[in-house]
């Protein structure tokens, strides 16, 4: 549980950043700062100038922040804006606040009730994604994964071709793939591949995420057709998209 005994106020806050601007860049005047927090949705914090007067924005899930988070966050912001070191210390007591599990609770939180998901269809003009999905998950899962909510991507991506969203359980398809150029086994491929981000969660160790882990790699090679949808990929994923550019160029 973190400690929110000793939280500061904006007038605190504001003193961190002209200590540390004072520091980091001790031959200059300390400029006017203003200091607010900002309802966003994730963990974000920006600094910028603007007329000579520095304006520092952090999220509202750091007004929490014990005092040594919020100096640390000071020294952090304003040496990015100086391009200056940022001092490791700051780095490490900062990074230590934001991984704890109580503030990434809260972040989940925030990103499920404010962040929007884009929820177009399930079933595309050429492929059905809830069909896909029952029949991976009796082949490769024995049925042991919940369904998530499945949608076809608003907009064409071809450098993504799928992703899971934990924080919504959604996964996503990218709208591309539903056209009868692409083999079923590519698509299938590619749900099979997100789900399982379901079947592997995410892991964390010394604040990395780990994604894609031996386990997850192994498990993707008894895909039947892994090799055969790599290959297709690899081979038309450029073509696919200059051809799409070509059709929306003629019409």
């Amino acid at each position: 549980m973190i400690n929110n005994f000793m939280t500061a106020d904006i007038k605190e806050i504001k003193n961190f950043y002209g200590e540390a601007f004072q520091i980091l860049n001790p031959k200059r005047e300390v400029p006017e700062i203003e200091v607010e927090f900002y309802p966003y949705i994730g963990i974000n914090n920006t600094i910028r100038v603007r007329s000579g007067k520095i304006f520092v924005r952090l999220a509202e899930l750091c007004q929490t922040a014990p005092l040594e988070v919020q100096k640390a966050l000071a020294f952090i912001l304003t040496a990015k804006l100086l391009r200056k070191k940022v001092p490791p210390s700051a780095s490490q007591i900062y990074r230590s606040f934001i991984k704890s599990q109580e503030i990434q609770f809260k972040a989940k939180e925030n990103k499920r009730s404010k962040g929007r998901k884009v929820i177009t269809t399930s079933r595309g003009e050429i492929y059905d994604l809830e069909e896909i999905f029952w029949r991976i998950n009796s082949i490769y899962f024995k049925n042991s994964i919940q369904k998530p909510t499945l949608t076809w991507s608003a907009r064409k991506t071809f450098r993504i071709l799928g992703h899971h969203d934990s924080t919504h359980e959604t996964i996503v398809i990218s709208k591309s793939l539903d056209d009868k150029k692409v083999p079923p086994y590519v698509v299938e491929f590619i749900v099979f591949h997100e789900m399982l981000h379901v079947y592997h969660p995410t892991l964390q160790r010394d604040g990395r995420h780990y994604n894609h882990t031996p386990q997850f790699r192994r498990d993707e090679k008894k895909f039947a057709h892994y090799e055969t949808a790599e290959s297709w990929i690899e081979q038309n994923a450029k073509n696919f998209k200059v051809k799409n550019k070509k059709a929306k160029v003629k019409s």
